[in-house]
């Protein structure tokens, strides 16, 4: 990708306009030098209703349309898991720069295809993990990282919600990788393989719904020197959503709701103290400016999400679905 002028405004296109992508959109407004351009659904009125709902100029009833507007600079594609490889696919091969929701697609193979065609291309492509890139992650991470209480000796991450099953939801719908593991399970995962890299052994067992979804799933990491990631993702009931890591002098936690905007606790020689970051927005601002400084410097591959990053969790996310038998 050529490098631009650091004062570009970054046209965006928006392909599937659910829940996730209006959150991404009201932040989106929040950022100088980038706009919503256009959007995209099946639907007519569904795209005419977002696009009025947060000023976008076009609103498309087809993909294939959107991806045909030059104009645009970079997608974001926030349709269900299953289709993730192919809209993906869809952009690059109109040279469009892509950031592709979590998980990136459905398993490794798909992820694979994906890259290849960036890097063939030469355009930008990024997993959307917006945890990696809110503040209060980074700041942990780079606690962590300085061993400010020591080692890590052990990490507990869980996400976890109740919802009443519905086999006509995209949450719970096998078909489109729904269930507990590819929707939030991968949060827990990423906090373990972002601080502790790739685990020598995986351990997981999980329960079903009646259709073969995966309702709840507890995993366990195992890593050199006994040390060891507890984690969990259920869609059968609320958990408390907090990543702790235990240290060899202190416990750093991540509270409720760790993957979005929160505090963070420090505990060490029986004193607590809180960090507050002063979020004012809803978090999907960070990504999208990494994204945008990346896109005016030329770049075609993110330095925090990197491509190797996001192929160590699409595999760790297919050893666990090994584990416990899960197949899409």
């Amino acid at each position: 990708m050529t490098k631009q002028s650091p004062h570009k405004t970054i046209n965006w296109g928006i392909i599937g306009l659910g829940n996730i992508a209006n959150k991404f959109a009201q932040d989106l407004l929040t950022i100088k030098g980038a706009q919503l351009y256009a959007v995209a659904s099946r639907s007519q009125e569904k795209a005419d209703t977002f696009a009025s709902k947060y000023s976008a100029i076009k609103a498309y009833n087809s993909y294939e349309a959107l991806v045909n507007d030059s104009n645009i600079d970079a997608v974001y594609i926030a349709t269900p898991h299953a289709l993730h490889k192919e809209n993906t696919l869809l952009c690059l091969e109109h040279n469009m720069a892509v950031l592709c929701e979590k998980p990136f697609a459905m398993n490794t193979a798909e992820v694979n295809v994906m890259i290849d065609k960036a890097k063939e291309k030469k355009v930008l492509l990024m997993e959307a993990l917006w945890t990696y890139f809110l503040p209060h992650y980074q700041y942990v991470l780079k606690e962590l990282n300085n061993k400010t209480y020591g080692d890590i000796l052990k990490i507990e991450a869980d996400f976890g919600f109740y919802r009443e099953f519905d086999d006509t939801s995209r949450l719970f719908k096998k078909s489109l990788g729904g269930g507990s593991l590819l929707d939030i399970g991968i949060y827990p995962i990423f906090a373990a393989l972002s601080s502790l890299g790739v685990p020598q052994d995986i351990k997981a067992n999980a329960t079903f719904f009646e259709n073969g979804a995966d309702s709840s799933c507890s995993m366990v990491f195992n890593y050199d020197n006994d040390i060891t990631a507890h984690l969990k993702s259920t869609l059968l009931e609320d958990t408390p959503i907090e990543a702790i890591f235990y240290c060899e002098k202190g416990t750093i936690k991540i509270n409720g709701g760790f993957f979005m905007p929160t505090t963070v606790s420090l505990i060490s020689n029986n004193k607590e103290k809180t960090v507050d970051f002063n979020y004012k927005t809803i978090g999907y601002n960070y990504e999208i400016l990494h994204f945008n400084n990346l896109l005016r410097e030329g770049k075609t591959e993110s330095d925090v999400m990197n491509f190797e990053f996001s192929k160590q969790l699409i595999k760790l996310l297919d050893d666990v679905r090994s584990s416990i038998k899960l197949k899409y």
